[in-house]
C-alpha cells in the first residue's frame, strides 16, 4: 500500500510537467497556421526523439531546397518578356523563315512580271560561216560579186551580226499575269501573318505554361510545408496522449503525398522551360526567367469585331486566293486573244565586221517588224483550262466561305471564354480565401480535440485545389485573352 501511495504522486507531478512543457492549442495553431498564408515557407523543427518526425522534416526541407534550386536557376538567367520571347522565336523557327522567305519572293515575283510589259533590250552578235559552192553572186555594191554560199537561207559565206534589239510584247496575257502575281504576294504575305500568328500562339502558351508551373511549384511547396507542420502536431499531441497513432499515420501519409506531388510540380515546370527554351536559344539549357506582362482588362465586343473583320490573315489570304483563281480565268481566256510582237533592231548584217564596207558602202543601219500571230484551232485545249480556272474558282469562294464561318465561330468561342475566366477570377480567388479561412478553423477545432484528423487533411486538400484552381484560372483568362489579341492582330 505504500508502494502504491508513493507512486501516485509521482505519477501526478509527471502529468503535470507534461501539461506545463507542452504547447498550448493557441501556441499549437500559432506555430502550424504561420505557413498558411505565406506561398513560400521553410521546414518546420521536428523533435529528435522521434525519427518519423525527423524523416518528414529531412523531406520538406528537401522540398524546399528544390525550390530555391528552382528559383535560383530562374533568376541567375536574363529576364524575358513576351515580346522578347516572341523577337527570339521569330529569329530561331524555321517554318517562320520559310514563310517570311516565301513573301519575299512572291514580292520580287511581282516585280518580274512588271518588267515583262516594259520593253526587252538585248545586243546581238554572231558570226556566221557557210561553205561556198562555187559560184558567185552580186553584192549591194554595183560591179561587185562575192562567193555564194552553199545554204540558200544563209546570205553569204561570211556573215557578221552585231545589232541592238528591242522587243515589245502586247497582249492581254502579260497583264493578267501582273494582276496575278500581285495576288500571290498578297497570299504569300497573309500566309506569312498566319505563320507568324501561329508562332505567337505557341510562345505564348508556353510562356504562360512556364509561369504556370512555377506557380504551382509555390502552392505545392506550401502544402507540402502545411502537411509536415501537420506531422508535427499529431506525434506532439500522440505524446501527449491526446490522439491515437492513427492521426500520425495519416498526417504522414499525406506528406508523403504532398512531396510526390511537389516533385511531379518540380518536372513539369522543368519541361515547360526546355519547350519554351527550345524556341528561345541556342541551348534550351540556358537559365532564364519569365516577366509576365501588365494585366489588362477585356475589350468591348464591337472593337473586337471591327479588328477581327479588318486585322484577319485568314480571310485576307481566302479573298487573295479567290482574286487569283478569277484572273486565272481571265489568263486562260486571254488564249483566244492575239499577242502583239515589236521588235527593232539596230547594228550590222554584213560580209565584214565594219560600219562600212570596203567599197565605201555603210554597212550600219536598222530594221523594224511587228508580228500579229491570231489563233485559229487548238483542239478545245483553250476552253478546257478555262474549264479547269473556273472549277479552282468555285472551290476558292467555298473556301472563303468557311473561312468566315470559322471566323465568326472563333470570335464567339474566344470572347465567350476569356469573358467567363474574367468573371471566374473574383469566385476563384474567393474560394482560397474561403479554404484558407476553413483549415485555420479546423486547425483550431483539432488543437482542442473537436475535429478528426481526416477533417484537417480534407481541409488542407481543399486550400491545395483551391490555390491550383486560381492559379489555372488565371492562366486560363490570359491565354484567352492572348488568343483574343491574335485573332484581333493586335499581338
Amino acid at each position: 500500500m505504500k508502494r502504491i501511495f508513493l507512486f501516485n504522486p509521482i505519477f501526478a507531478f509527471g502529468w503535470v510537467m507534461a501539461l506545463v512543457l507542452a504547447p498550448s492549442p493557441a501556441e499549437a495553431w500559432q506555430t502550424t497556421t504561420s505557413g498558411v498564408a505565406a506561398p513560400e515557407l521553410t521546414g518546420a523543427p521536428q523533435s529528435a526523439a522521434s525519427p518519423t518526425t525527423d524523416a518528414g522534416a529531412t523531406q520538406a526541407n528537401g522540398g524546399v531546397m528544390a525550390q530555391a534550386s528552382v528559383q535560383g536557376t530562374n533568376q541567375a538567367g536574363q529576364a524575358v518578356t513576351v515580346d522578347q520571347a516572341l523577337s527570339l522565336a521569330r529569329a530561331n523557327e524555321p517554318a517562320f523563315a520559310a514563310a517570311v522567305a516565301a513573301s519575299k519572293t512572291a514580292q520580287l515575283d511581282r516585280s518580274i512580271a512588271r518588267a515583262a510589259l516594259l520593253p526587252s533590250v538585248v545586243y546581238h552578235n554572231q558570226f556566221l560561216y557557210t561553205q561556198p559552192n562555187g559560184a558567185r553572186n552580186g553584192t549591194g555594191s554595183i560591179g561587185t560579186t562575192q562567193p555564194s554560199p552553199r545554204f540558200i537561207a544563209n546570205n553569204t559565206v561570211h556573215e557578221y551580226i552585231s545589232q541592238g534589239v528591242a522587243t515589245e510584247t502586247i497582249g492581254l496575257a502579260q497583264y493578267t499575269a501582273l494582276a496575278r502575281a500581285g495576288a500571290a504576294a498578297a497570299i504569300a504575305s497573309a500566309e506569312m501573318e498566319i505563320s507568324r500568328r501561329g508562332l505567337t500562339s505557341t510562345v505564348v502558351g508556353l510562356f504562360y505554361n512556364s509561369t504556370a508551373a512555377q506557380q504551382r511549384i509555390v502552392v505545392q511547396q506550401r502544402a507540402t510545408d502545411e502537411a509536415a507542420d501537420f506531422v508535427k502536431q499529431t506525434q506532439q499531441r500522440e505524446a501527449a496522449r491526446e490522439v491515437a497513432h492513427a492521426d500520425v499515420i495519416k498526417a504522414q501519409l499525406t506528406l508523403q503525398q504532398r512531396q510526390r506531388d511537389l516533385g511531379d510540380a518540380q518536372l513539369q515546370a522543368q519541361k515547360a522551360r526546355l519547350d519554351l527554351g527550345v524556341l528561345l536559344f541556342p541551348d534550351p539549357r540556358s537559365p532564364y526567367s519569365v516577366t509576365l506582362p501588365a494585366a489588362t482588362s477585356l475589350p468591348e465586343r464591337t472593337v473586337v469585331e471591327t479588328q477581327a473583320a479588318a486585322n484577319n490573315p485568314e480571310l485576307k489570304s481566302a479573298l487573295a486566293t479567290l482574286r487569283a483563281k478569277d484572273l486565272d480565268i481571265t489568263t486562260a481566256r486571254a488564249a483566244y486573244l492575239p499577242d502583239l510582237v515589236l521588235n527593232y533592231s539596230y547594228g550590222i548584217d554584213a560580209p565584214q565586221f565594219a560600219a562600212n564596207g570596203p567599197d565605201g558602202v555603210r554597212n550600219l543601219g536598222y530594221s523594224a517588224s511587228a508580228t500579229l500571230d491570231i489563233p485559229v484551232w487548238d483542239w478545245f485545249a483553250t476552253q478546257h483550262k478555262i474549264k479547269q480556272a473556273h472549277i479552282l474558282r468555285d472551290a476558292a469562294k467555298v473556301a472563303l466561305t468557311s473561312t468566315q464561318r470559322t471566323l465568326i465561330a472563333q470570335l464567339d468561342e474566344f470572347y465567350g471564354e476569356a469573358s467567363l475566366a474574367h468573371d471566374q477570377l473574383a469566385s476563384l480567388e474567393l474560394s482560397v480565401q474561403t479554404a484558407r479561412e476553413s483549415l485555420h478553423l479546423t486547425r483550431m477545432r483539432y488543437s482542442a480535440g473537436e475535429a478528426t484528423v481526416l477533417e484537417v487533411v480534407d481541409a488542407q486538400n481543399s486550400l491545395t485545389s483551391a490555390e491550383l484552381a486560381y492559379q489555372d484560372g488565371t492562366i486560363r483568362y490570359q491565354l484567352a485573352l492572348a488568343n483574343l489579341q491574335l485573332l484581333t492582330g493586335t499581338i
